[in-house]
């Protein structure tokens, strides 16, 4: 496990954004496991703006999203579809057919669980998995439980994580109570892992999931056992680690 910190939530950005941009460039045919929500934002923006500058080419790339909410359509602006469109792939010149996404509107979703788990397959594999990390320690929408979910599946969205996403929506109750996840299989099979991290509101989970106990009431407590995972995070976010743990900082 690599540690890194940044001062703050641009610095943590750059710095994650120099990681896939390696990627990348040294394998331009990888395979990127991308997330969502506000975390990495600033990441999508760095990544383009190099792309502008003709630093970075997605052409060849494909990609594979963690999770999408069950029911909202792709055009929906609080869909993944929609926010991946819209703060990445439209600027940049991965080809959309190389880009996927759960489909939240399946008639079946265990039949596009196991679909999903399939193109993942087809693929050979994730090279790099992108992870933000919720308040309650869900890595995708994998929630706390009494077992790690392996596989991709519909999951039951926790009242924590549906209030921490009710600041995208109008109200709460317009929240989804459901989404489908990329299992912890899956990411755990992830060649690299990269999960970055801000704010001091994620400093007690972050502690938690990387030297506390491994168990499913804590997702992110697995990633303890990947051979290839990196953290970024801004000193907030690190404040309980640098604490207890500071000689785990890179």
């Amino acid at each position: 496990m690599k540690i890194i910190s940044a001062p703050d939530y641009q610095s943590m950005s750059r710095k994650a954004a120099n990681i896939i941009s390696a990627q990348v460039i040294l394998f331009p045919d990888s395979v990127l496991g991308l997330a969502t929500g506000s975390t990495p934002v600033g990441v999508y923006k760095q990544l383009i703006n190099w792309f502008e500058k003709g630093d970075i080419d997605f052409s060849r790339i494909h990609s594979v999203n963690l999770d999408e909410y069950c029911g909202l359509p792709v055009e929906h602006e609080q869909s993944y579809r929609y926010y991946m469109d819209h703060n990445f792939f439209n600027h940049v010149n991965v080809p959309k057919a190389n880009t996927n996404v759960p489909n939240g509107l399946a008639k079946d979703f265990d039949a596009e669980c196991r679909r999903y788990d399939k193109v993942i397959a087809q693929l050979g594999g994730i090279d790099l998995q992108l992870l933000g990390i919720g308040h309650t320690g869900h890595i995708g929408f994998n929630e706390p439980d009494e077992d790690f979910d392996k596989t991709t599946h519909c999951v039951k969205l926790k009242q924590q994580t549906i209030e921490a996403n009710s600041r995208f929506f109008a109200n709460e109750d317009e929240v989804p109570k459901y989404a489908l996840t990329m299992g912890i299989k899956a990411i755990m099979q992830a060649k690299k892992l990269l999960l970055i991290a801000n704010g001091a509101d994620k400093a007690e989970i972050l502690y938690r999931s990387l030297f506390g106990p491994i168990t499913p009431s804590v997702p992110a407590s697995i990633l303890q056992l990947h051979n290839d995972v990196t953290i970024v995070a801004d000193e907030e976010a690190l404040s309980v680690i640098r604490e207890k743990c500071p000689e785990a900082i890179g």
